[in-house]
């Protein structure tokens, strides 16, 4: 199952992207796919024929796990008309 990500760079826009495992203690590397904008559109640092991308952990800043469509399907949200 892939994890849809928002990976923090320094000085960069947030980035959207997938995973297919979280990272581990020991990694010194993080791969991803299918990086973007996070409202879609595409990074112009990156080559279009790119699939996956090699971020060692000293570039990132921290890492947001978004959660799945079946788990945003469970949650109750509460709201006012």
């Amino acid at each position: 199952m892939a994890f849809t990500i928002i990976l923090h760079l320094p000085n960069e826009d947030p980035i959207l992207a997938e995973m297919e495992d979280l990272p581990k203690p020991g990694d010194s590397s993080v791969i991803v796919t299918n990086m973007r904008k996070r409202d879609g559109g595409r990074l112009t640092y990156i080559d279009g024929e790119a699939e996956q991308f090699i971020l060692p952990w000293h570039r990132i800043t921290f890492i947001e796990v978004l959660p799945s469509e079946a788990e945003r399907a469970k949650v109750v949200k509460f709201f006012r008309e």
